[in-house]
């Protein structure tokens, strides 16, 4: 009985001990009301102007927050059932001044722990400078990025985007989730968004002027621009118009959803 007494205190005591364990650049704690895990990850690093900043693999929301700066800060939030989940599903993060990328890497654990244990979560927020190249890949959640000057790549979304463009090209695809885009100004190449299921929102700033092509769209195409010309004859599935004076190409292809074209004098989703 001694002996059972013992290691029963034993347990208590270890278990109340890794209630909370610090790491270098970390903080983990069990949160003992949800039953989670949870680590918070803060760093920030220095970026020349155009560099590149990939965000890949994330199960979760990404918020990408834009300034005239040239740090980049890095907050990541984890939560599991319990920390051998948290140990078995990593985010790395790799910085040079020209680069800054942040993968999630699959969990390494076996099928039916993953089954027993369930997912890993994760929130990732970034304030980063304006002036760079942006690639968003591969997220489990919705996707909010304001405005860059650098090429925007936004590919393989579960959940709504929400972005701002400036200058460079931007390719948006394969997202399940509504899709609404402020536009500044647009490059040579424009803007391509494809493979969406889901409504798209094109917000174009005052006085922009570009030529608009979008060819298989399940939804009605609707505008409250009067500087709009519709290109022929407008149908459900096919649409050609010119804003305002005509210029940079802006394309829409195998839209699951309505498209809604108006101006906005202010981007919606940039710091």
């Amino acid at each position: 009985m001694k002996r059972w007494m013992i290691a029963l205190f034993l347990v208590v005591v270890a278990a109340a001990v890794g209630v909370f364990r610090g790491t270098s650049g970390k903080f983990t704690a069990n949160n003992v009301a949800t039953g989670d895990n949870r680590e918070e990850i803060r760093q920030s690093y220095q970026l020349s102007p155009g560099a590149n900043v990939e965000v890949r693999g994330i199960n979760g929301p990404v918020e990408i927050q834009t300034a005239d700066t040239n740090t980049a800060e890095v907050y990541i939030l984890r939560t599991a059932k319990n920390q051998t989940d948290l140990d078995n599903s990593k985010i790395t993060i790799t910085a040079t001044p020209t680069g800054l990328r942040i993968q999630g890497e699959q969990n390494q654990s076996s099928f039916w722990q993953r089954i027993w244990h369930g997912e890993v979560k994760q929130q990732l927020t970034l304030k980063v400078p304006r002036q760079i190249a942006l690639t968003v890949k591969g997220v489990n959640g919705t996707v909010k990025a304001g405005e860059v000057t650098g090429a925007v790549e936004i590919n393989g979304i579960n959940g709504k985007v929400e972005t701002a463009q400036a200058v460079g090209y931007a390719e948006i695809s394969g997202v399940n989730g509504k899709v609404t885009v402020a536009i500044r100004e647009l490059g040579e190449k424009g803007i391509r968004i494809n493979g969406i299921n889901g409504s798209v929102e094109l917000r174009f700033s005052d006085k922009l002027n570009a030529d608009l092509d979008a060819h298989g769209i399940s939804g009605k195409v609707s505008t409250d621009m009067p500087d709009v010309t519709v290109q022929g004859e407008p149908g459900r599935s096919n649409y050609s118009a010119r804003i305002g004076a005509g210029g940079a190409p802006v394309s829409l292809n195998g839209i699951n959803g309505k498209v809604r074209i108006t101006r906005n004098t202010a981007s919606t989703t940039a710091e």
